[in-house]
C-alpha cells in the first residue's frame, strides 16, 4: 500500500508538470526599497552604498520592508502549480529512520536517531552495545516549534556528565548546559556568551574549560572582539568563572582549548583564519606558555594522546595533509604518516589505531595503521560514497562508521578494532526503489585548463537531447569539500526525472590546501570560472540547455550564485542563493567572526583585495536592464553568521536593477539562522517552494 502512495504522489507531481504554467509575464511591482546618498571611498574609488540602511535590520523599518518582501513572495510560491505535490512527496520520502554514526565512551553507547519526521535527532545512551537504549536529550522538548535546537555536545571522561549546546532560532549563539548521564536530569550549570567553542573536561570531571567572548559597555556579549579560555567548576553560576587565558596582545587571536591527561596542561589551538593555526601549551598551575607549532605555516589539528605523544593532522609542507607526532617530553617532532596523492579529511586514534580518511577524486577511502605508521589494512567501499565516522577513545576496542551516497541512504557498520571486520550494525531504509537512478562522475576543463571534477545524478536511460531541467550546485569555500551524501530533497528533484549536478570547485577542500588557495582572495575568481566552465559543460553535452539550467548554493555558495549570475546572466534560468554572502566590501563587519573569512576573501581595506573583491562582488556588479534569471533570494532573520542584510541589500538591488518580467523575490524565514538546527517542518517548506519555483522557471 505504501508503494503505490509513493508512486501516486511521484505521478501527482508528473500530471500538474504537464500543466505548468510559466512565470507571469506582467511587470512586477517591488516593495519600495527607498536609497540613500551613501558613497564610501575606498583607496580613491568611490562606491555608492544605496541600501545601507537595510544593515540596521532590528528597526522597525527594515522589519516592515521585510513583511513586504514575504508579503510578495510567500503568495506566490504558496500558488505555484507544484508546490503542493513537492511538499506531499517531500513529507513522505522524509518519514524514514535516521541513524547517525554511534561511538563509545567508557563502555557506554551514545547515538543520535531520528523516528523519520521529529524536528530534531534525539541523543540515546546505553550502558553498552547490546543493552537498552534510554533517551538521554530530547530537543524537540525545547520548544512547540521545534525551533530550539541542540546544537553540538560534549561528554566528560568518564561518562558520567554531558555538557551540550542550546541554539534559539538556528542563533550561532549558545547556552551551554550540564546533564547527568546517569539521572537524566540537568545540573544548575548555565553558561553563554559562547559561539563555536568546544567544551575540554578535566579528567575528574569536576569542570571543563571553554572559550568565551567579553561583554561591551552595555552588559551585551561582543564577538567583535576574540575570545578568552575560561574554567568553570560544575555546579557554580557562570559569573564564578575564572580567566584562564586570552591573547591581549592580538586582538585577532581566537584560542580554544583542549585539557591534557595530566589535568594541568592546556593544549591552545589559536583560530585566526582558515588557511593556518598556531598551537601552544599553557600550564594552567605555573601560568606558563609554550609554544608548539607557532610558524603559522599550516593547518594543525589535534588527534589524541598517547602516553606522552600528542599526535596531529598537519598541512605544514604536506598540502594534502600528513599525521604527525610530538614527544611531550623531548619536544621532537615526527612524521607518522606522510602526505600522499590523496587528501587527509581526517585522522582518529581507537584501540592504538590510527584510522586515516583520505579523498581520492572526491570519493571516500579509510587506511589503518598502528600507532608507527605502518599500514595494517584497508576499508573499502564499492559505491561512490562519503564515509564517517570511527570515533572513541584510546581504549576501545569496537568503533563505528556510516557509508552514504547520492542515491544510498546509508548503512552503519560495526568494526572490531583486533579483528579488523566489519559487521553491519543498523540498515537504513528509505521509500526509494533506487536501481532506477545512477551516478557518474565527470571532469571538465575550466577556463584556465584546469580539469576541475562533477557528479552528476539522474534517473538511468536520460535522454541527452537538451532537454532535462538540471540544478547545479557549489560552494567552492574554507576548504570544505562537496562530498557524496544522501539528500531527501535533492532525491525528490531526482524522482521527478531532473538532473542534479554537483561540481567540485577550487577554494574547497577535494585535492588539500593548494585546492583551496586556487580559489581564494586575489585567485577567487576562479570559484566563478569553475562554476560557469560546469554549466557551460552540462549545455555543450546536452544534459540541459540554458533555458532549463538553474544554479543553487548556500553562504560562501550563495555568493557564487550572486556572482554566476552577474557575470553570466544569459547562462541560467533560474537562481536559488540562500545565505549569501554578497556584500563583499564589508562582509566583515559585523563580527569577528565574519572577520577572520579574510584568510579566503581579502578585505577590502587593503587595495590589491579590495579591487579583486570589487570586481566579483555581487551587490556591487548589477547593471540597470539586464535580464537576470528568475531569483529566490532566501535567508534566515535569526542568522547572525551570514547576516540577513546581505540578502536584504541584494535583493533590494537586482530587484531595481532586473531588465525583463523573470522574478526577483525575497523570502525571509522568521526564527531560523544560517541553516544548522532547522526543524524538519521548515526544511519541507522551504524546499517545496524552491523546487517548485525551480520547476516553473525552467518550465519553457
Amino acid at each position: 500500500m505504501k508503494n503505490k502512495l509513493i508512486a501516486g504522489l511521484s505521478l501527482s507531481i508528473a500530471t500538474v508538470l504537464g500543466a505548468c504554467a510559466t512565470l507571469p509575464s506582467e511587470t512586477w511591482i517591488y516593495p519600495t526599497s527607498r536609497t540613500v546618498d551613501q558613497v564610501d571611498n575606498y583607496h580613491g574609488q568611490d562606491v555608492t552604498d544605496p541600501y545601507r540602511w537595510l544593515e540596521a535590520q532590528d528597526s522597525d523599518e527594515v522589519k516592515g520592508w521585510v513583511g513586504e518582501q514575504n508579503a510578495l513572495s510567500r503568495p506566490f510560491l504558496e500558488m505555484l502549480p507544484t508546490r503542493e505535490a513537492y511538499k506531499a512527496r517531500l513529507t513522505e520520502l522524509w518519514n524514514y529512520e535516521k541513524y547517525q554514526v554511534p561511538y563509545l565512551v567508557e563502555g557506554k553507547l551514545f547515538y543520535s536517531h531520528n523516528d523519520g519526521l521529529q524536528n530534531q535527532y534525539i541523543l540515546w545512551v546505553a550502558d553498552s552495545i547490546d543493552a537498552t537504549p534510554e533517551v538521554l536529550i530530547d530537543p524537540n522538548e525545547f520548544s512547540d516549534d521545534g525551533t530550539v535546537s541542540m546544537a553540538g555536545y560534549e561528554i566528560s571522561d568518564s561518562a558520567n556528565f554531558i555538557a551540550y549546546y542550546k541554539s534559539d532560532g538556528g542563533s550561532d549563539w549558545n547556552t551551554v548546559h550540564v546533564r547527568d548521564v546517569n539521572t537524566k536530569e540537568d545540573l544548575v550549570d548555565n553558561l553563554s556568551g559562547i559561539k563555536f567553542s568546544n567544551i575540554s573536561w578535566l579528567p575528574d570531571e569536576s569542570g571543563f574549560y571553554y572559550s568565551r567572548y567579553p561583554k561591551d559597555e552595555s552588559g551585551e556579549w561582543d564577538d567583535s572582539k576574540a575570545v578568552s579560555i575560561y574554567f568553570h567548576k560544575l555546579g557554580t553560576p557562570q559569573s564564578e568563572d575564572s580567566l584562564v587565558f586570552g591573547f591581549s596582545s592580538e586582538p585577532t587571536w581566537n584560542p580554544y582549548p583542549s585539557v591534557l591527561d595530566d589535568g594541568k596542561t592546556l593544549l591552545v589551538s589559536v583560530f585566526e583564519g582558515y588557511q593556518a593555526n598556531a598551537v601552544y601549551a599553557f600550564d594552567t598551575e605555573e601560568k606558563t606558555l609554550t609554544a608548539l607549532f607557532d610558524n603559522w605555516d599550516g593547518r594543525y589539528s589535534l588527534i589524541s594522546q598517547v602516553d606522552q605523544d600528542l599526535y596531529f593532522t598537519s598541512t605544514a609542507q604536506a598540502p594534502t595533509g600528513k599525521v604527525i607526532k610530538l614527544d611531550m617530553t623531548t619536544g621532537n617532532v615526527s612524521e607518522v604518516l606522510a602526505a600522499k596523492d590523496e587528501t587527509l579529511r581526517s585522522a582518529t586514534i581507537i584501540g592504538d589505531t590510527i584510522f586515516a580518511q583520505y579523498l581520492k577524486d572526491v570519493k571516500s577511502l579509510v587506511e589503518v595503521y598502528d600507532l608507527n605508521g605502518n599500514k595494517t589494512s584497508d576499508i573499502t567501499f564499492d559505491d561512490i560514497g562519503r564515509v564517517q565516522g570511527f570515533y572513541g577513545t584510546n581504549d576501545s576496542n569496537v568503533t563505528f562508521y556510516k557509508l552514504t551516497g547520492f542515491t544510498n541512504p546509508g548503512a552503519v557498520y560495526r568494526y572490531d578494532v583486533e579483528s579488523g571486520e566489519s559487521s553491519l550494525y543498523r540498515s537504513i531504509e528509505a521509500n526509494v526503489d533506487f536501481s532506477q537512478y545512477e551516478t557518474k562522475q565527470v571532469f571538465y576543463t575550466s577556463k584556465d585548463g584546469t580539469q576541475v571534477p562533477m557528479f552528476l545524478v539522474h534517473k538511468k536511460g536520460l535522454e541527452l537531447d537538451g532537454s532535462n531541467k538540471t540544478l547545479l550546485y557549489g560552494y567552492g569555500g574554507f576548504n570544505i569539500s562537496m562530498l557524496p551524501g544522501y539528500s531527501v530533497s535533492r532525491m525528490v528533484w531526482v524522482e521527478q526525472g531532473n538532473v542534479l549536478a554537483i561540481a567540485n570547485l577550487r577554494g574547497g577542500g577535494e585535492y588539500g590546501q593548494e585546492w583551496h588557495k586556487a580559489g581564494t582572495k586575489l585567485t577567487k575568481q576562479n570559484v566563478f570560472d569553475d562554476f560557469i566552465a560546469a554549466a557551460e559543460w552540462l549545455i555543450d553535452n546536452n544534459y540541459t540547455t540554458s533555458s532549463r539550467l538553474g544554479i543553487q548554493g548556500g553562504s560562501n555558495g550563495g555568493l557564487l550564485v550572486g556572482a554566476s549570475i552577474t557575470q553570466r546572466p544569459e547562462l541560467f534560468a533560474a537562481a536559488l542563493p540562500a545565505v549569501g554572502v554578497l556584500d563583499m566590501l564589508r562582509y566583515h563587519t559585523p563580527s569577528a567572526n565574519a572577520r577572520a573569512w579574510s584568510s579566503d576573501y581579502g578585505l577590502s581595506e587593503n587595495k590589491e583585495e579590495f579591487e579583486a573583491l570589487y570586481a566579483y562582488s555581487p551587490l556591487h556588479n548589477t547593471k540597470p536592464g539586464v535580464c537576470y534569471p528568475a531569483t529566490l533570494v532566501t535567508t534566515g532573520d535569526h542568522d547572525d553568521r551570514v547576516v540577513p542584510w546581505h540578502s536584504y541589500k541584494f535583493a533590494a538591488q537586482l530587484q531595481a536593477d532586473q531588465g525583463c518580467t523573470s522574478p526577483v523575490l525575497l523570502r525571509v524565514e522568521t526564527r531560523a539562522g544560517h541553516g544548522a538546527g532547522t526543524p524538519t517542518w521548515m526544511r519541507i517548506e522551504g524546499y517545496a517552494d524552491e523546487w517548485a519555483f525551480l520547476e516553473e522557471a525552467l518550465s519553457n
